[in-house]
């Protein structure tokens, strides 16, 4: 089907050349060429595929784990987007470590993935899986992170979501954190040193 399309659009193609070959080409016989071209079948290439595109089975797990947090849906309804990290292993001994590979999203339609990784030093011990989420308040704070060289301050923390109890958490710098654990035990919760990459779908 696609190379009957194109054969027709290269017949069709030529003969408007020569039409139009004495004279300038103006808008009106440009858009009557378009228009053939579409009619016969042939479209230029568009985002459909990019809207179409769907998150990770492991992305969507967590975000319905996220979502159904009750004192959550403040965020997801106000918020421009966010990046769901469904694992984030930590562990470490004086010297710790953190990895974990998210999806990001705006306006509820996935854009891209990230990458999240921390060094941290300092009185720590033990290992801990957790699931991460990232609520960005605007564009402006989202565009930060899709930038590719987002990172957490020393000082940052983020909110620990407990069952049976309300979590929230503050926006700072138009970013809200929100963790929720997995099993295991560390006796260090900052996010503080967490950096970001970022690549578009």
């Amino acid at each position: 089907m696609t190379r009957k399309v194109f054969l027709v659009a290269l017949l069709i193609f030529p003969q408007y050349l020569t039409s139009v070959q004495s004279s300038a080409f103006n808008e009106s016989q440009l858009n009557k060429i378009s228009d053939e071209l579409l009619i016969s079948g042939w479209k230029p290439l568009s985002d459909k595929n990019i809207k179409d595109k769907k998150a990770s089975d492991k992305t969507i797990k967590a975000l319905k784990k996220f979502k159904n947090i009750s004192s959550l849906k403040p965020y997801f309804k106000k918020a421009r987007g966010y990046a769901v990290f469904p694992n984030v292993g930590k562990g470490g001994i004086g010297i710790g470590g953190a990895r974990g590979s998210g999806e990001v999203f705006e306006k509820g339609n996935v854009i891209g993935k990230t990458t999240l990784t921390q060094v941290s030093i300092g009185f720590q011990l033990g290992g801990q899986a957790f699931s991460q989420i990232i609520f960005f308040k605007d564009k402006k704070s989202l565009e930060r992170f899709t930038e590719g060289n987002f990172e957490f301050g020393a000082s940052a923390s983020a909110a620990l979501i407990s069952e049976g109890a309300n979590a929230s958490a503050d926006y700072s710098d138009g970013v809200a954190v929100l963790t929720y654990s997995k099993g295991g035990l560390m006796y260090e919760a900052s996010i503080g040193g967490q950096k970001f990459s970022y690549e578009e779908y």
